[in-house]
Formats: C-alpha cells, structure tokens, sequence
C-alpha cells in the first residue's frame, strides 16, 4: 500500500527581488520547471514552504501566497504538500487551515523554534510531546495526510533527526502521519528506517541527502524522497534513480559516478546546507538570484566556483561565468 509519502519531493526554494520580496513571476517560473517536466511529474511532488523556502522569515501571508501560487501553477499536475511551521502553536494550526483551504494534499510538519528547551537541548524520547502536541494540533484542525520533518539536538546516531523511540511514538498516535522525512547520519537511517518498517500501516522511508541515495537504494529502505537536492539536479537524480528502477545497477553507478556523487556530497554541508542549494539552482539559471533573508548570509565566492565547477562537470546547463559578479 503507498501513500503520498511514496513519491519525491522536491523542497521548493523561493525567490527574492532586489527589495528581498518574493519574486513572483520568478516563482511561477520555477515551480512549472517540475509542474511541466512529465518525468519528473511522474513520481514527483512539490514541497511549498519548506526549510529549503525559508519558512522560518516569513509571514503567515507570505506562506499563504506563495501556496496559493503553487497551486494554480502545478495542483492536479503534481501532489502538493505545505509546510505549516510558525513560532508558536496557534499560528501553526492556522497556517495548516490555509493550506487545507487551498487545496493542498497534505501538510508537512517541522518541530517548534525558540528557547533551547525546544530546540538544541530537547530530549524526544523523554518529552515527544514538545512537538507531538503541535502536530495532534494541526491534525485535529485539518484532518490531512502528513508528512514530518524531524529535527532536533539528538544524540549520534540520531542526530540531527529524531531517535527512533520517539519517531515510532508519533508514528503510532498520529494515523495521518504517511511519510518520515530521513533527516539523520547513515547508522540512525537504517534504525530509523527498520523501526517504520515494524509499524502495522505504511509510513514512507524518504530520503533527504541525497548524497546518500545510492546506498540507501541499495539497501531498499528507499520509499521516496523530500529533498533540496532536487532544486538544481533534477535530470541526474531522474537518471539515477530510475536506472535503480529498472533494477539497471550499472547504469546507476555509471550516473552516480559521472559527477553527481561529488556535486552531491558538496552541497551536503550541514552548516552551508541551505546556501549551496541556492547557490546551486542560480547557477543553473532556474532562479534569478542566490540570496536569502537575513539572517542566512550570503555565499563564498569559492562556494560559487565550486558549484559552478561541478555542475559544469555534469554536463549540467549553467548561466554565464559573466553573471556571477550578481552575487557580490
């Protein structure tokens, strides 16, 4: 049995203007870059508002238009699921009813922000209900398929994901919860991934670096993906993944080799994570600038060239090496 976890999502960034508005017109643009690729369409999904879209610096009415843009671009194109994450509770829930009142499929859920209580010092296995309130929460006011992404101040394995104990325990009282983002090292998504195998309904394993997928393809706890990565090596990924699905283990390897192991294991910085991915994408020309909210700085100028080195390696269109004084 799958669900709308069993598909791969790509967490969709969002671009700014001059001014550091959302670009609209640029957005509308990237979202039909997948909405309208019919290979991509196939498996894919949107993720609106994620981590990688900078939920984290933006208004309720920001979130709630943006969607609204994705929604007439790619809705009965792709499935569409919206992040609901806001400082407090009672924003969270009314960020989920927006997201049901346009349509969405499904929310995905991210845990609190705020004091260390509930952040880097937060111990899931002895509290889960810091975030498993939020999501009873925001379950109980729109009744829709979810799918989680868990962070918080784990041990290893675990870390930066949520440990298993606390994982099952969320799996098990929220029956809306279809899909597991796998936010964790190799040895914590292999623990992870069993544990969800053990559950008695399906709770998609989705991978999210995907400078790990070739492994995890390997070891088939592979239901599907939610991952920035897809935001600038769309047509690579497609090639990887579905030579893995063909059961075609040399033409896997052959795409995984060809570069797209070092452009993934690059951008898979933890602490630079989310800079490279828009870095990454303005170098492929699908969005017009790289820069972020404050307080996400800008980009390196050696992170620059070194994208730009790798995705040319790929084979990968990239703008003009002209355009990018853009990022000084």
């Amino acid at each position: 049995m799958s669900t709308i976890g069993h598909r791969r999502y790509v967490a969709l960034l969002l671009p700014f203007d001059e001014t550091m508005k959302v670009d609209e017109a640029a957005f509308r643009r990237y979202v039909r870059y997948y909405a309208d690729d019919a290979r991509f369409a196939k498996e894919g999904g949107l993720c609106v508002n994620p981590e990688a879209g900078e939920i984290f610096y933006l208004t309720r009415e920001e979130k709630r238009r943006v969607l609204e843009i994705a929604m007439e671009e790619a809705h009965g194109k792709l499935p569409i699921i919206a992040g609901t994450w806001a400082l407090r509770t009672e924003e969270m829930v009314e960020t989920a009813r927006d997201a049901k009142a346009l349509g969405v499929d499904g929310i995905f859920v991210t845990p609190p922000g705020g004091a260390q209580d509930v952040t880097s010092c937060w111990d899931a296995d002895t509290y889960p209900e810091i975030w498993l309130d939020t999501v009873i929460a925001q379950d109980r006011a729109v009744d829709l398929p979810i799918i989680t992404h868990p962070v918080s101040g784990s041990d290893f394995p675990f870390y930066p994901g949520l440990p298993v104990k606390a994982a099952l325990h969320m799996c098990r009282e929220v029956p809306n919860i279809v899909g597991w983002k796998m936010t964790y090292t190799y040895d914590g998504f292999r623990i992870v991934a069993k544990g969800l195998r053990s559950l008695n309904r399906p709770v998609a394993i989705m991978g999210a670096l995907a400078s790990r997928f070739h492994e995890y393809r390997a070891t088939g706890m592979f239901d599907g993906t939610l991952s920035g990565f897809w935001t600038f090596a769309k047509e690579p990924m497609l090639d990887h993944l579905e030579a893995w699905d063909r059961r075609d283990l040399e033409g896997a390897c052959r795409v995984w080799d060809s570069g797209l192991v070092n452009l993934h294991e690059y951008i898979a910085d933890m602490g630079r994570l989310h800079i490279r991915y828009k870095t990454a994408a303005w170098l492929r020309g699908l969005i017009p600038s790289p820069f972020m909210r404050s307080p996400m700085p800008k980009p390196k100028p050696e992170e620059i060239d070194t994208i730009y080195s790798l995705l040319k390696a790929l084979n990968l269109s990239v703008i003009d090496r002209s355009d990018l004084k853009r990022a000084a």
